[in-house]
């Protein structure tokens, strides 16, 4: 599985991938090669969705179909090289984006409860040296607290990391 260090990009959208390294492009044309096993050039949404897998991702159907209507140009159900490598670079820079953000969760989630509370935003904020009113922190809290459990869970820290676009 591809180990990236590098800035994420912060948009879904296949027009902005970030950079590669030419170990991580290797690893991405070796993938596609395994699938392509016609040795066409190219590679339809079944082996698609095998590719992704061999490089760390798990795909759901849905987004398989999205990804070649996105990907596919010429409409052929069929995915080229270059096609490929633009789609898993953008995937690859979302991955590191999400992971990021996951630690940064886990930097709240100290009692590690898999949630955010009152407690852990209180810590936080006394660590950074902010002085804030208890109002104010539950109020962050209520914010973004999707699932009215009083807690932040780790899908409403995404959301409003990405919403603020932090990451």
């Amino acid at each position: 599985m591809l180990t990236s260090k590098r800035g994420a990009a912060k948009s879904g959208k296949l027009a902005s991938p970030v950079a590669l390294t030419e170990e991580e492009k290797h690893e991405i044309k070796e993938a596609f090669d395994l699938f392509d096993t016609d040795c066409s050039g190219s590679i339809d949404a079944k082996e698609l969705k095998v590719a992704m897998r061999a490089l760390g991702f798990e795909p759901k159907k849905e987004e398989i179909r999205k990804l070649m209507l996105d990907v596919d140009k010429s409409g052929d159900g069929q995915i080229d090289f270059d096609e490929f490598l633009t789609m898993m670079t953008v995937k690859m820079g979302q991955r590191d984006s999400k992971e990021e953000m996951k630690k940064a969760f886990q930097l709240f989630d100290d009692d590690e409860t898999g949630k955010i509370s009152f407690k852990n935003l209180k810590r936080v904020s006394k660590d950074l040296g902010e002085n804030m009113a208890d109002s104010d922190l539950q109020e962050m809290i209520d914010e973004a607290d999707r699932e009215g459990t009083g807690e932040v869970s780790v899908e409403d820290f995404m959301r409003l990391m990405k919403k603020a676009d932090l990451f």
